[in-house]
């Protein structure tokens, strides 16, 4: 093969070969009399698992040092460990499309496109414009975006809380704290409803050490002002030791 036709069967460029030639990686093949490089079976299973090796996100000095692990093995056991890679790759794929045909089936709207666990919570949910409502939602569609949402199993649970309409009497009364400190006496009682308001259904498949205000929760508590930030604060952690009654 020349480097044209080692290139196009690995599915990297003719540049990237000569790349990797120059840096020591790619092993030069012997010429031919016309001083074209004659690359054989072995030179295409190397640069393939180059490629396979940087396409999982290891650096050209790591993939040197993996190349060196395999320089005494046969080829026979280097071609099924690249089989192997492939396989775990059509696994990969597969998974991301039946993600994305789910993401496709969901209704797509202005937020999207979300799970299709969210999009059927966030259907069902109340009508309100509550401002409180309104900011919960875009969490959600934040998590669930950024692959740290509850689940559908979680959104499935939520739903019976979201379609009550008594649950927007204490969004009213969150929004009303919007102006207020963090020592206003509305804070507590009200924190108190919203964790009661909970249902130890929705506890009981919350992933394990959630809720809690560490890292991504911090950051959604700073999106409040002081009061609701305050009530938010302590509903999140009352839900933290009810989660923690049931499992101790």
């Amino acid at each position: 093969m020349r480097i044209g036709e080692i290139a196009a069967l690995v599915g990297v460029t003719s540049r990237a070969v000569r790349h990797y030639h120059h840096i020591g990686l790619l092993p030069e093949p012997a010429r031919r009399a016309n001083g074209y490089r004659a690359y054989i079976v072995r030179d295409a299973v190397l640069l393939a698992r180059i490629r396979r090796l940087t396409e999982i996100g290891l650096s050209l000095d790591e993939v040197r040092d993996v190349l060196a692990d395999d320089a005494g093995r046969e080829l026979v056991e280097v071609l099924g460990e690249l089989d192997a890679d492939l396989a775990r790759q059509e696994r990969e794929i597969r998974e991301q499309r039946r993600v994305l045909a789910a993401l496709l089936d969901a209704p797509l709207t202005s937020e999207g496109p979300l799970s299709p666990g969210l999009a059927a919570l966030l259907e069902g949910a109340s009508v309100t414009g509550s401002p409180a409502a309104a900011k919960d939602r875009e969490h959600l569609v934040l998590l669930d975006a950024a692959g740290g949402g509850a689940g559908a199993e979680v959104y499935a649970a939520l739903r019976p809380l979201a379609e009550d309409p008594g649950v927007l009497a204490l969004y009213e009364r969150l929004d009303e704290l919007a102006g207020a400190g963090a020592d206003d006496p509305r804070i507590a009682p009200l924190a108190a409803d919203l964790a009661a308001a909970v249902p130890d259904d929705v506890l009981a498949v919350i992933p394990q050490g959630e809720p809690a205000a560490t890292g991504v929760g911090r950051a959604l508590l700073d999106d409040y002002p002081p009061a609701q930030r305050e009530v938010v604060r302590r509903v999140m952690e009352t839900l933290a030791e009810r989660v923690q009654g049931r499992t101790s």
